[in-house]
């Protein structure tokens, strides 16, 4: 989608990405200790940056979440800086900062790991799989999915739990 943004300015795939992302950067920032208000006006001065900086985004070197949310981090010290002055800003208090960014060794792991949990997800049921793929990837509630779904809800949860069983053994075998 950011793609999207930096080639077309695409208004709806921003529109997608702005209503995924912006509640999710302001619960970040609001765990890094900004106000509620604060918090607002950074994740909307993030996601601005986005807009306008789409072209930058390199999907060789980070997924869409970690470049956004590295716009956020970066933000947030931006706004530490101004309002505590560039002197008092000491590098323990950017230290304390998560860093969005993971190195190049973090990312090539991820990577890996993402493509063996994948492979695992492929030798689930069907059925499993799909429910998988919605909880963890759509990030929607067991109840959403049911009602979705058209599924009672213990069945998803069953399901969810099944597959959740499976993938771990399977992870546990795979790292061994």
């Amino acid at each position: 989608m950011i793609e999207r943004v930096a080639v077309r300015k695409d208004r709806q795939a921003f529109a997608a990405l702005f209503q995924h992302f912006a509640p999710r950067i302001k619960a970040y920032l609001r765990r890094l200790g900004a106000t509620e208000p604060a918090a607002d006006d950074l994740c909307q001065e993030a996601m601005l940056s986005v807009w306008r900086r789409a072209e930058q985004y390199d999907r060789r070197l980070a997924s869409p979440a970690t470049w956004i949310y590295t716009i956020a981090r970066n933000k947030r010290i931006d706004s530490l800086r101004r309002d505590r002055g560039t002197e008092t800003m000491t590098d323990d208090l950017i230290e304390s900062e998560p860093d969005g960014a993971p190195l190049g060794e973090e990312v090539v792991m991820a990577n890996e790991m993402r493509d063996k949990i994948m492979a695992a997800v492929q030798t689930l049921p069907p059925d499993q799989a799909a429910l998988l793929k919605v909880f963890y990837f759509e990030e929607k509630s067991h109840s959403t999915i049911a009602d979705e779904m058209a599924l009672p809800l213990g069945t998803v949860k069953s399901r969810l739990r099944l597959a959740l069983g499976k993938m771990r053994s399977m992870m546990i075998d795979v790292n061994d």
